[in-house]
């Protein structure tokens, strides 16, 4: 009963199967974790789909930094560095 529930589910989404399982590779060529994984190195979509979330989360930490620091330098409003990112944010 489970798998047919599931089945339906996704036909009522106009997405199937392979479509997903496309898209769950075009995915995982994105990753830098698992970008190089052999194609015969059969990785679940699970796995995936976790490395996507762990993915994201590094890149929020990294802009997160990033703004961070270049608050930091703004801050610091006499030094030619901040006036160097204040013309370049304004071009």
């Amino acid at each position: 009963k489970m798998s047919g529930r599931r089945s339906r589910s996704r036909q009522s989404s106009g997405i199937s199967e392979d479509q997903i399982n496309d898209l769950i590779i075009k995915l995982q060529q994105l990753l830098p974790e698992l970008r190089n994984s052999r194609r015969s190195d059969k990785v679940s979509a699970s796995r995936v789909l976790q490395e996507t979330c762990n993915y994201i989360r590094n890149l929020h930490r990294e802009v997160d930094d990033l703004s961070e620091r270049l608050s930091e330098l703004l801050a610091n409003t006499d030094t030619a560095q901040a006036a160097l990112i204040r013309s370049l944010l304004t071009q």
